[in-house]
């Protein structure tokens, strides 16, 4: 990094700084109603708070450019004996068929001696199908019945019967890429080697997280027809924020796709059972051991997420909740067993989650002074624009920028983040209070990945509507009736009035949801086979996207006249020396590039087919979805672009409506 780059680092930390002093000392309303003068503590609370986490970003990302820090993945070690594995794939209550694509996957995974891989499905439900999955695949089972302690008691139970030096967790559907195991295990190698070179300054590998992946679009993608603009939501947290995290040695485990040393979870008493996030526990509990905890950037698994709005909030109130009282567990503010790195890591965790209240306080701030003239800031605008200004425009410059910095991809900027916020703040602000005062929700269940509209789920819709209108009634009335200087004093109240109008305007669109109708994802794999028309004549050809229910292929060989739509067609497409065997039925014929696809509906033909095929489908990211933000579309194109698109949808609706009569 430059001198230059540094120097308006610090420029914006400085100027930030500043405000906030300013801020404390000379616009807190002291002589105000009891009322007025929590909720501007509150707001100055909120700022210090969200100012705080933008620095130790900012921080650490300076701090892993000046240390020059790059993790690569190592050969195995040929000093070092190879290790056997014990994968654990988890289940409580999942479908079978979505296991089944789990622990496919697994049975490929890739390791030099496979006899040291030992699979075992840790069932909590002991139930006979899962069971007979396990036999059909010839790996392990471990049921249980009434398992008081959720996910760690179920994974405990499992791990006194099993007795290799490294681990895997899996849940039900995170599907392993079959290059999992060697971009994860030469770590611990090399640690070895490490440790029997020079024990006194090496540290333990405790464990290795690789990157949360989905290969669907999330509820924001998905709703708000961005499935090519925006990346996963959840890729700013594994593929930036942990990265950073595991670059000062102490990475989050985030619950699943990890290689744990055994040795380090017997030393700290296994998985944890008094918290509903334990994987958040047990990776602080092996850094406060002496253990080091590292995350890689590329996925080496890939999972299904949550798009119906009932399912996303109960799964990110689960964690909202488990956080806060992992935190309160380990006592992460006097603790002294946690290293400063560590300890600031924990803290920026913990406020994370008070980010959603922030943002409510952001929301009603302005309200407050533009319909009821309630002021809590005592600030006149020629000083806030002096003292404001610069320091909060240029803060997100330098946000921005340093999410580019070397190989940090720039998976969300500072505008996508407010919209998530948002959209989240109505429905974690109570829960997250809750917690942190101690009061536990009684019961969690692990968060279906189904889909799912009714009535009920159309009315969460509401938080959004409400704040959406009382903000707009706000903007209007309080510009209504201004002109000339007017106008400008009050911009920075109409400045935020718009920015949340703005966002609450995505959410409305989010929360209304989008039609489901494709039931499985299409990856791109262009693998070679061969088409067999009517004619009978086989032709080779490349696939160029499958997904488990379809296929679209193009023929090599020039002579593709021969097959219509409609026609019944029989293919073979290769996996590693396996010819899978498929049939089906040509449902579409497009050009792309002069060249003609056929997309096909088929069936896989049983037996070995149907796990080489699944194996085909799964093994590896959905490059369909894209992994950066297209930084070309703002939020502004995209809110108009879905206000086009969905009135013209209503368009079509009440056209065809019309037409009947």
């Amino acid at each position: 990094m430059s001198n230059s780059r540094r120097l308006l680092y610090f420029l914006a930390i400085l100027l930030s700084v500043i405000y906030l002093l300013w801020r404390v000392f000379f616009t807190i309303p002291w002589h105000s109603n009891i009322f007025t003068l929590i909720f501007a503590l509150l707001l100055v609370l909120s700022e210090i708070l969200s100012n705080a986490t933008g620095f130790i970003l900012i921080f650490f990302r300076m701090l892993s450019t000046k240390t020059k820090w790059n993790l690569k993945i190592p050969d195995y070690s040929k000093t070092q004996p190879l290790p056997d594995v014990d994968i654990i794939i988890v289940t409580h209550n999942e479908e079978v068929e979505l296991l089944r694509k789990t622990v496919n996957a697994a049975t490929y995974i890739d390791y030099p001696d496979k006899s040291k891989v030992h699979i075992v499905i840790a069932d909590d439900g002991n139930r006979p199908e899962v069971m007979a999955l396990a036999k059909k695949y010839h790996i392990g089972y471990s049921g249980m019945e009434d398992n008081k302690q959720a996910k760690s008691g179920n994974i405990n139970h499992t791990l006194a019967k099993m007795h290799s030096p490294l681990f895997a967790i899996f849940d039900t559907d995170m599907i392993p890429f079959s290059g999992f195991l060697r971009n994860t295990v030469p770590f611990f190698t090399e640690n070895f080697q490490q440790l029997k070179d020079d024990p006194d300054h090496t540290d333990p590998l405790g464990f290795v997280q690789t990157p949360q992946s989905f290969y669907n679009a999330d509820i924001f993608q998905f709703n708000l027809f961005s499935e090519k603009i925006i990346p996963n939501e959840q890729d700013f947290f594994s593929r930036d924020i942990n990265v950073l995290n595991g670059g000062n040695k102490r990475a989050l485990f985030t619950g699943s796709n990890a290689v744990f040393l055994r040795s380090a979870v017997d030393e700290v008493g296994d998985f944890p059972t008094d918290t509903i996030t334990e994987d958040f526990e047990l990776g602080t509990e092996l850094n406060m051991a002496g253990y080091v905890s590292l995350a890689t950037k590329v996925p080496q698994s890939s999972g299904i997420t949550p798009i119906d709005m009932k399912g996303v909030i109960k799964q990110r109130t689960r964690w909202a909740r488990g956080v806060m009282q992992s935190c309160r567990n380990l006592h992460i503010f006097t603790n002294p067993h946690l290293s400063m790195i560590n300890r600031i890591i924990l803290i920026n965790a913990y406020f994370y989650w008070w980010a959603f209240f922030r943002r409510m306080i952001y929301m009603i701030a302005p309200i407050l002074y533009a319909l009821f003239k309630i002021q809590v800031v005592n600030a006149n605008f020629w000083i806030l624009m002096v003292i404001w200004a610069p320091g909060y425009f240029l803060l997100h410059y330098v946000m921005g920028d340093t999410s580019g910095m070397g190989d940090a991809a720039k998976i969300r900027n500072e505008r996508w983040g407010e919209v998530q916020e948002t959209f989240f703040a109505p429905y974690l602000f109570i829960p997250v209070l809750l917690e942190s005062i101690g009061i536990k929700a009684k019961k969690f269940k692990v968060t279906s990945k189904n889909v799912t509209y009714s009535l009920k789920d159309k009315l969460y819709i509401l938080p959004y509507l409400i704040l959406w209108t009382i903000t707009l009634v706000a903007i209007i009335k309080f510009n209504y009736g201004k002109y000339g200087s007017e106008i400008l004093v009050g911009s920075v109240i109409t400045f935020w009035l718009l920015m949340h109008f703005i966002n609450l305007s995505m959410c409305l669109f989010i929360s209304m949801g989008r039609p489901v109708y494709r039931k499985n994802e299409r990856f791109i794999r262009r693998v070679p086979g061969k088409v067999q028309g009517n004619d009978g004549k086989w032709h080779p050809m490349k696939t160029e996207d499958i997904s488990e229910g379809g296929v679209a292929f193009a023929t090599t060989d020039g002579a593709d006249s021969d097959i219509k739509e409609n026609d019944v067609v029989n293919l073979t497409v290769k996996h590693q020396d396996y010819n899978v065997q498929l049939s089906g039925k040509v449902v579409r014929i497009s050009h792309r590039d002069k060249t003609t696809i056929y997309s096909t509906q088929v069936k896989v033909k049983a037996g070995e087919s149907q796990n080489h095929y699944l194996q085909l489908v799964y093994d590896g990211a959905n490059k369909t979805l894209p992994s950066v933000q297209d930084t070309w579309v703002t939020p502004f194109d995209e809110l108009y672009m879905n206000l086009i698109v969905r009135v013209r949808t209503y368009e079509r609706k009440l056209s065809h409506y019309f037409n009947r009569f």
